[in-house]
């Protein structure tokens, strides 16, 4: 049977991922879980693991949308639920400290036609096939060659957004406030697990759904942002001129600070300089 395959606008779209109300923060927030994956070995379960997004789409005087966000992952004990602030490594037996995601900003273009494929039970669902591939930041330089010495960076990211076709088509909607995400990644070793060159790669499933304000994010997530990441309770209010953030640039911005034990994310107090000194357009 051949998927029913529609296009739709960019506003659509936006309507989807974030909102037309560019003075208004939307977010998303996934659970899921992340394996090992080995040769010739049977998958690891490694994490349980909890996040967000905060985004805000723009309108662009070129026609389309600025997309600008931030977000949060937080690996937790896979029997407690609790957040990990040391790792046991199982393959070096070394005991390392736990670099949970923290990108500001994380940020994207939308133009042109979106595709959904339209369900029989009227659903339409937005699919993204991503394969990132770039130079590793961390491999020039040797003191990093315990954490991430390969050459480049490689990763597929899998994401699937569902909405219903009856909030896809009612137009007097700014945002669609039903949507479910579901989030599959392939990524190497991350550098603060302290890997070095060892074969094989992690297995991220996830799955989430768009909410209505920060106070119905999981009270885990609350407590974080309260208590250390206030600016996380909204997305950036422009779009900056400024490369996305990673768990590659944010290892070798910190390396200090995880050498030092230190816990992470960093409470923004720690966060001194501004983004433009951070990362260069």
């Amino acid at each position: 049977m051949v998927a029913n395959i529609q296009e739709f606008d960019t506003r659509y779209w936006v309507r989807v991922r974030s909102s037309l109300k560019s003075d208004k923060s939307t977010f998303l927030v996934w659970t899921g879980t992340m394996y090992a994956f080995l040769p010739g070995n049977k998958r690891k379960l490694l994490f349980n693991m909890i996040g967000m997004n905060v985004s805000r789409c723009i309108p662009s005087s070129s026609g389309g949308w600025d997309f600008t966000s931030k977000e949060l992952n937080y690996y937790l004990h896979p029997v407690t639920g609790e957040i990990l602030r040391t790792w046991y490594n199982p393959w070096t037996q070394e005991v390392v400290p736990v670099m949970h995601v923290a990108n500001t900003p994380v940020q994207s273009y939308f133009q042109g036609k979106f595709p959904a494929q339209i369900e029989a039970n009227n659903g339409a669902t937005f699919k993204f096939d991503i394969f990132p591939t770039y130079p590793n930041p961390l491999a020039e330089d040797p003191k990093f060659a315990e954490y991430s010495p390969q050459p480049n960076y490689q990763a597929a990211e899998l994401f699937k957004l569902t909405v219903s076709m009856k909030d896809l088509l009612d137009t007097s909607l700014h945002s669609i406030p039903r949507v479910q995400l579901n989030w599959d990644r392939i990524g190497q070793w991350l550098p603060w697990m302290k890997m070095g060159n060892r074969p094989g790669y992690l297995i991220y499933s996830a799955c989430g759904s768009k909410i209505d304000n920060f106070t119905q994010l999981p009270l885990l997530l609350q407590n974080e942002i309260n208590n250390r990441l206030p600016s996380y309770k909204e997305a950036p209010s422009s779009y900056l001129k400024v490369k996305d953030m990673n768990a590659w640039l944010y290892f070798k911005q910190h390396f200090n600070a995880y050498l030092a034990g230190e816990i992470f994310p960093l409470p923004e107090v720690y966060e001194n300089y501004s983004l433009s000194e951070r990362i260069p357009a």
